[in-house]
C-alpha cells in the first residue's frame, strides 16, 4: 500500500510539472504573439523602377535602394517581412484593400496621398523632369501642345503630366510601368514623358536608352514608406526608428553610394 501511494504521488507530481510546463510554453507563445515577434509583414512594391526596385537577372531577385533600405531597417528593428513586387498601381491597391501591410516603391509623399495613406519620415528626395527622345528639338513644355505625352499610371509624374496637359493642351497616354513608357518615347510613339530625375538618369546611363532630359527638375519631394491610413502605425514607427539608426551608423549612406548617390 505504501509503495502504491508513492507511485501515485510521483505520477501526480509529474502531471503537475507537465501542466506547468505547458502553461509556461503557452504564456511564452502568447507573449511573442502580443509583441509581434512572429508576425511577418506583407510589403508591396513596384516591379520595375530602377534603381529603387528592379529584377537582378543574375540572381533572379529584386534589388535596389528601396529593397536595401527595407532590409537594413528590418534587421535593425528585428521584424520579419516578405515583399511582393507587383507594380506601383497594384501595390497601392494592395495596401488600400488590406492585402498588404505597407508599400515601399519610390512613392512621393503628397497631400492627396495622405488622405488614404500614412507615411514614414522621408527617406529620399527627388523631383520630376521632362524626358524626350534623344536628339529631339523640344526644349520646353509649351512645345508639347497638340502632341501625345506618356505617363505612368498613378504616379507623381502622371499627376504633373496631367497638370501640364490642361495648361498646354496635349493628350496623355498611360502606361503601367516605366520601361514601356520609356520605349514609347524613345520610339517616337509619344513626344515626351515626365519622370523622377534620379530614376531616368539611372535608366539612360545604365541601359543606354535613346532618351534625354530637358529643362530643370520641378516639384522636389520626399519618398516615403506607406501604410493604409489608420493601420499598422507600429510598423511606421519601426521604419522611422530603423531609418534613424541606419543613418547614424552610416549604413544608409553606404546603400545610396552602392547605387551612385
Amino acid at each position: 500500500m505504501i509503495e502504491m501511494k508513492k507511485i501515485l504521488a510521483a505520477v501526480s507530481a509529474l502531471a503537475i510539472m507537465l501542466t506547468l510546463g505547458a502553461c509556461g510554453d503557452k504564456a511564452q507563445t502568447d507573449k511573442k504573439a502580443a509583441s509581434g515577434q512572429d508576425k511577418v509583414y506583407k510589403i508591396s512594391s513596384d516591379n520595375s523602377f530602377a534603381p529603387f526596385e528592379y529584377l537582378d537577372t543574375d540572381t533572379n531577385e529584386y534589388t535596389g535602394v528601396d529593397m536595401d533600405i527595407l532590409a537594413a531597417v528590418a534587421e535593425d528593428q528585428g521584424f520579419k517581412y516578405e515583399v511582393k513586387n507587383e507594380g506601383f498601381d497594384a501595390a497601392m491597391g494592395s495596401v488600400q484593400s488590406g492585402q498588404a501591410d505597407a508599400m515601399i516603391a519610390g512613392m512621393t509623399i503628397n497631400d492627396e496621398r495622405k488622405k488614404t495613406f500614412d507615411f514614414s519620415d522621408g527617406y529620399f528626395e527627388d523631383g520630376q523632369i521632362m524626358v524626350t527622345k534623344a536628339g529631339s528639338n523640344i526644349k520646353d513644355v509649351s512645345e508639347l501642345a497638340g502632341k501625345t505625352v506618356a505617363a505612368k499610371t498613378s504616379t507623381m509624374s502622371a499627376q504633373i503630366t496631367e497638370e501640364y496637359a490642361k495648361q498646354y493642351g496635349f493628350e496623355v497616354v498611360y502606361y503601367e510601368d516605366s520601361p514601356t513608357m520609356y520605349t514609347a518615347v524613345a520610339s517616337g510613339t509619344n513626344a515626351a514623358c515626365f519622370e523622377d530625375r534620379s530614376v531616368i538618369g539611372w535608366a539612360i546611363k545604365q541601359e543606354k536608352l535613346e532618351l534625354q532630359t530637358v529643362g530643370d527638375v520641378v516639384k522636389p519631394a520626399q519618398y516615403g514608406f506607406a501604410v493604409r491610413k489608420g493601420q499598422n502605425s507600429e510598423l511606421v514607427e519601426k521604419f522611422n526608428k530603423g531609418l534613424e539608426n541606419i543613418k547614424k551608423s552610416g549604413k544608409y549612406d553606404e546603400i545610396l553610394a552602392k547605387y551612385g548617390y
